[in-house]
């Protein structure tokens, strides 16, 4: 079997190989692969793996003897599955694998924007803190976590787990989810509208997948609801955000700040007005590529294509 794997760099960054995968056919391995590239890359292969290269109808109709598509990530909308299902192509994801390191990356953000921390360490290393007359400065004034609101849109595996270490800070921890009726609770989150999550929440960490119904959901309507300075982290999909809107906001001053891990387009282009927005601090989507994370990434899309080759169903969305 001939298997294609199209971004395979963002995965291994040349740390890991992809032995796990190369035990079930022949494999073609591409650090990257531009759009005019994949349908000729992925030609005569009946498998290909993509992190974020497109696999759309205009790609699948090319690949006549394609019957797998697996993700190489949990969001999957860089693949047209109507079109591969209608083809009786099979398409895997892998979820949960990076749960604690995107939870993590969304306290790093919201501790960064509480201490200052960037800023602090950019000052002191540029010498100002060996002109201060005094043992410390502060460039603005800190933030203390414990007490405050956060309100977290999307309840799944990353949610629930950045309820937890929320609670761990001693915040007040607020959630929305369609499946989860307002007014119910559990050990870490107290469920709730939408609207009442954007009107009380201090912070909102946005760990929602990006649909139809959450496309633009951060824009300047939702943005006129939330309390004056509080905070917004992403580290979901760029897609949720309206940005002409956020960057309005921040340099307004009625967001606060905020702390962004992935855009509408990657990489951005550099007129992205997030990028020169006040007070938003922008990660090159990097939440999901702790070392550890990536390793489970791999060996679990093995585990997928063996799943799908025996006849089972592992991570199977179609």
């Amino acid at each position: 079997m001939k298997i294609a794997i199209l971004d395979g760099y963002t995965s291994t960054m040349g740390e890991f190989d992809w032995k796990g995968i190369e035990a079930f056919g022949e494999v073609a391995a591409y650090d990257r692969t531009p759009e005019d590239k994949i349908i000729e890359r992925a030609r005569g292969a009946e498998a290909v793996l993509t992190n974020k290269v497109p696999m759309f109808e205009e790609q699948i109709c090319a690949l006549p003897e394609l019957r797998y598509i697996g993700v190489l990530a949990t969001g999957y909308n860089n693949v047209d599955l109507r079109c591969a299902k209608s083809r009786g192509i099979a398409v895997t994801n892998i979820a949960e694998y990076g749960t604690d390191s995107v939870a993590q990356a969304v306290f790093a953000h919201i501790l960064n924007i509480a201490n200052k921390t960037e800023e602090h360490s950019q000052s002191a290393r540029s010498g100002d803190w060996s002109k201060c007359a005094d043992i410390c400065y502060c460039l603005a004034p800190l933030t203390e976590i414990a007490g405050k609101t956060i309100g977290i849109v999307g309840y799944g595996a990353i949610g629930r787990r950045v309820a937890q270490i929320a609670k761990a800070f001693g915040m007040e921890v607020a959630a929305y989810s369609p499946s989860r009726p307002a007014g119910t609770s559990d050990a870490a989150a107290r469920f709730t509208t939408l609207d009442d999550l954007l009107r009380s929440s201090d912070i909102i960490s946005l760990n929602c997948a990006l649909n139809d119904s959450t496309k633009e959901m951060v824009n300047a309507e939702s943005i006129a609801k939330m309390k004056d300075g509080a905070w917004i982290v992403n580290t979901g999909r760029g897609g949720l955000v309206n940005e002409r809107d956020l960057a309005a906001a921040l340099n307004s001053g009625k967001i606060g700040a905020a702390g962004v891990d992935v855009l509408s387009s990657e990489p951005p282009p550099p007129d992205n007005p997030l990028i020169s927005a006040k007070n938003c601090h922008i990660t090159p989507h990097i939440a999901w590529t702790t070392r550890e994370a990536r390793k489970r990434l791999i060996q679990i899309a093995a585990e997928n294509l063996k799943s799908w080759l025996e006849g089972g169903s592992k991570n199977r969305i179609c």
